[in-house]
């Protein structure tokens, strides 16, 4: 079976969740549209409110909700916003999540082209550490160096041949595994990537950033990822 004809039917069903997503831009308006169509309940929001979401939750059936409700009974919560906007964030707005919800990030830190100088940032702290320190809540990063439309169109079915992997890292092995099997049933390996201290080897610049590359290729880039930012991500 070629990849292109693998059926996204036979995607792997792990039953249905509460997802919150909060960003409703390229990565988090496609992944509102998977994940509502694999049959999960998914509330989203995004900084403008729920009535800048109307055509999104009639295409796809996703509730819109404010930012500061889009965690209520959630299993999994995707954060998908700015980094600039991370400390903006409604005050405990993931107080209302499930006990032991999985929070992932799938932000990235662009200093010239959009979030500014973040101090912390460029003295070395991995971004996502950062994102942890401003919401006061462990995360899980992933899909950071995903294009978005790869999410629509590059899901295939467990064992295809050459099925893309994504980079997953986390310190907290029971979140990352059920992030791991979300993006399983979304249609693509993954590859642990370490733990959050780690994840600097998935961010802009990295060989693994924006990779379509299955598992071989996925482990290739990240032993080959260099800490030293190069001049195009610093501030």
């Amino acid at each position: 079976m070629s990849l292109h004809s693998s059926p996204l039917g036979k995607l792997r069903k792990v039953g249905s969740m509460k997802i919150g997503i909060i960003g409703a831009g390229n990565i988090g308006g496609n992944l509102t549209r998977r994940l509502t169509a694999l049959g999960h309940e998914v509330a989203v929001a995004n900084s403008r409110g729920p009535h800048t979401l109307t055509a999104l939750a009639e295409e796809t059936g996703a509730k819109p909700v404010p930012a500061s409700e889009a965690a209520r009974g959630a299993q999994v919560v995707v954060v998908t916003v700015p980094l600039k906007a991370v400390p903006d964030l409604p005050a405990g707005f993931l107080d209302g999540a499930a006990e032991g919800a999985a929070v992932i990030d799938t932000g990235n830190y662009y200093p010239q082209q959009r979030d500014g100088r973040i101090a912390a940032i460029e003295d070395g702290l991995p971004e996502s550490r950062w994102t942890e320190q401003q919401i006061g809540h462990p995360v899980i990063k992933a899909f950071n160096g995903t294009y978005a439309q790869d999410i629509l169109d590059r899901g295939r079915p467990q064992g295809t041949p050459g099925r893309q992997a994504l980079p997953v890292a986390g310190d907290d092995p029971r979140a990352k595994q059920a992030v791991r099997d979300l993006i399983d049933e979304l249609g693509f390996d993954t590859v642990d990537s370490g733990g959050l201290d780690d994840s600097w080897r998935q961010q802009p610049g990295t060989p693994v950033y924006g990779s379509q590359g299955d598992v071989d290729a996925i482990v290739k880039a990240l032993s080959e990822a260099s800490r030293e930012r190069t001049a195009e991500w610093r501030a």
